[in-house]
């Protein structure tokens, strides 16, 4: 592993975003607009966006940055990017780790303009820690930069990379509790999200929001959540082939 070469694939790729405007606004200015639109929408149901608030400041970013980042590695693949890449002495790994420094970077700032604008302008309010929502943002933005490089090598275009979202995401969206508790779903459908990573962003977010006692439940999440980032880019070098010049 090389630092010198994962940090010059980071600002490559960074380099790549700035340039890109749209990824830029969907990634820093669609989260906070989502916000707003919720606080509007449970505007006469007292309590409400206090409630499903919290949890969707680290939700939105783990949605949009699987979206991007998905199909930012799809265009590597397809415009010939990665294939003259893999020709060179450069091991997958720094590759992975450029890609996921830069995400990294970008999901930081992600979280703080989301958080900021949702506890500050919007006026949500939270029992735990800001800077614990700030960090779980961060936390699960990496969660789907890392599921989005994996999903990407079974795209063969922009638009399937797209329906990725509402085939790997939205299921597990739905099934995390926040439409409905797990424990009164169907069992099998409460089974299966135990299964599911993003389950577990859901509920650390509620715990650092509903309460300052952590507790041993926390860090359980907290442990699934990293090892779903390991294994998400753990199976993505598996599918990055070596090519020779």
């Amino acid at each position: 592993m090389s630092a010198r070469v994962a940090l010059a694939t980071a600002a490559r790729i960074l380099r790549q975003l700035r340039r890109d405007h749209r990824s830029l606004a969907l990634v820093l200015v669609v989260p906070p607009v989502l916000l707003a639109l919720m606080r509007w929408v449970f505007q006469g149901q007292p309590g409400a966006f206090e409630r499903v608030g919290p949890p969707l400041v680290g939700m939105f970013p783990l949605i949009l940055m699987f979206l991007v980042t998905s199909i930012a590695m799809l265009r590597e693949r397809t415009n010939g990017t990665l294939e003259r890449l893999m020709s060179m002495p450069l091991a997958k790994i720094d590759l992975l780790l450029g890609y996921g420094l830069a995400f990294a970077a970008v999901a930081a700032l992600q979280a703080t303009v989301t958080a900021a604008v949702a506890f500050t302008v919007l006026g949500l309010e939270t029992q735990g820690a800001i800077w614990l929502v700030v960090l779980l943002a961060m936390a699960n933005a990496v969660l789907g930069m890392a599921l989005g490089l994996l999903v990407s090598a079974f795209a063969r275009s922009e638009f399937q990379a797209v329906q990725f979202m509402p085939a790997v995401i939205m299921p597990q969206f739905l099934l995390a509790g926040l439409m409905a508790p797990r424990s009164e779903m169907a069992r099998p459908l409460e089974v299966l999200s135990d299964f599911l990573p993003v389950t577990y962003a859901y509920q650390a977010l509620v715990t650092v929001t509903a309460t300052t006692d952590l507790g041993a439940s926390f860090w359980r999440d907290i442990a699934v959540i990293t090892f779903a980032i390991v294994l998400s880019l753990v199976l993505g070098a598996l599918t990055l082939r070596r090519r020779t010049a």
